[in-house]
């Protein structure tokens, strides 16, 4: 087979498919929390709704895809260095000013469309990321490697502890006269959808920071190391690597999802250990879906054509996700929330992820950005 190298000035293909196929799955993941907010309580306690549908998406789904969107971050800051480095440009002018416009979009996300913003999580963790921007691609791995391991030590830990007190870990009953205030203020109307996102912003973004933030600084250290060695631009290297990769990934990070589904909701040392489990068992199934898409794309680049425009405007899609969900679940628009099935709610998500790919690859037909890209590409650049 040719082997295919990208250029340095040239967008990594490769990159693109992957983040447009990982906005499936945060659409998939977030999209819950639209159809029916009165699970979001106002102490930050956001359940997840049983039957079979929650039970498949929190065993395949949740957690997942936010570890693919930290390892492409990471990898994509090793090419804004190098674009820097042509430009004669200053990278650490030009990160702190990217980290600056994605951090105050990520809070206007929040606050007006989605409470469970990561944007300014990874504005933050870019910071730290720009002080290690110098580690060697060992270095990087090893350092997070470390922080999935403190992190499953300490869940673990804390498991353990758990079992010495039967009343430890019990999280509070939902109380359903709040969670049927918090769906009467979601489709009450436009005011009263700002007045329910105002309360529950602060505590599900503490939980957010603190709930992704250490793995995704993980995350952010691999896609540095890779992006260090162009792991993606060089086709060649990383084609001989992927079924071992779905192996290994298939077979340890599937076993951990169900585990996590499985436990999720049992108050507890059983919640714990199935969440410390997922820490490690989530990076191997995320990189086997990874892996699998990669070979797909190799085979039919078709698929790969299909989902890189999504992909080279990710930060659109992201945040039109949550425009469009609004539209369709909340006062913003038909006020849809609590009254759709979970099956008709995944309906509603492939065909929000359907028209934005299209929307994706109409408005590239014109234009090199997206809107929000735009913003941030002046931002970047100081012009």
């Amino acid at each position: 087979m040719t082997e295919l190298r990208t250029p340095p000035a040239t967008r990594v293909h490769e990159v693109d498919a992957v983040r447009g196929f990982a906005l499936a799955g945060i659409l998939v993941a977030n999209i819950g929390f639209f159809a029916d907010p009165g699970y979001a309580m106002a102490d930050g306690s956001m359940p997840i709704t049983e039957g079979p549908v929650a039970w498949v998406i929190t065993a395949l789904v949740l957690t997942k895809f936010y570890i693919v969107f930290s390892f492409l971050f990471g990898y994509s800051f090793t090419l804004q260095m190098r674009a820097a480095e042509r430009a004669g440009a200053s990278v650490k002018a030009r990160t702190l000013r990217r980290c600056l416009g994605l951090f105050v979009i990520g809070a206007l996300h929040g606050i007006l469309l989605w409470i469970g913003d990561i944007l300014t999580l990874y504005a933050v963790l870019g910071l730290a990321l720009l002080a290690m921007r110098n580690l060697r691609p060992k270095t990087a791995v090893v350092t997070g490697s470390v922080i999935v391991g403190v992190i499953t030590l300490l869940l673990g830990a804390l498991a353990w502890l758990s079992t010495l007190d039967p009343a430890a870990g019990q999280t509070p009953a939902a109380d359903p006269a709040q969670a049927a205030r918090a769906l009467s203020l979601a489709t009450g109307g436009p005011l009263d959808f700002l007045t329910l996102q105002l309360e529950l912003y602060p505590p599900i973004a503490v939980l957010v920071w603190l709930g992704q933030g250490p793995t995704a600084l993980a995350m952010f250290l691999f896609g540095l190391a890779a992006g260090k060695r162009r792991l993606l631009e060089d086709t060649g290297r990383w084609e001989r690597l992927l079924p071992g990769i779905q192996w290994i990934g298939f077979g340890i990070g599937l076993p951990g999802g169900i585990l996590l589904a499985w436990t999720s909701g049992e108050a507890g040392p059983w919640e714990l250990a199935g969440t410390a489990l997922n820490t490690v068992t989530s990076i191997m199934l995320a990189a086997a879906y990874v892996a699998t898409l990669l070979r797909v794309i190799r085979r039919f680049p078709a698929a790969g054509r299909a989902l890189a425009p999504a992909g080279r405007v990710a930060a659109s899609n992201y945040v039109g996700q949550s425009l469009l969900a609004c539209l369709i679940f909340t006062g913003y628009g038909l006020g849809l929330a609590g009254s759709l099935s979970p099956l008709a709610v995944m309906g509603v998500a492939a065909l929000i992820y359907t028209l934005l790919l299209w929307l994706s690859a109409m408005w590239l037909r014109s234009h090199r950005y997206g809107p929000i890209e735009y913003v941030l590409r002046r931002v970047t650049n100081g012009a």
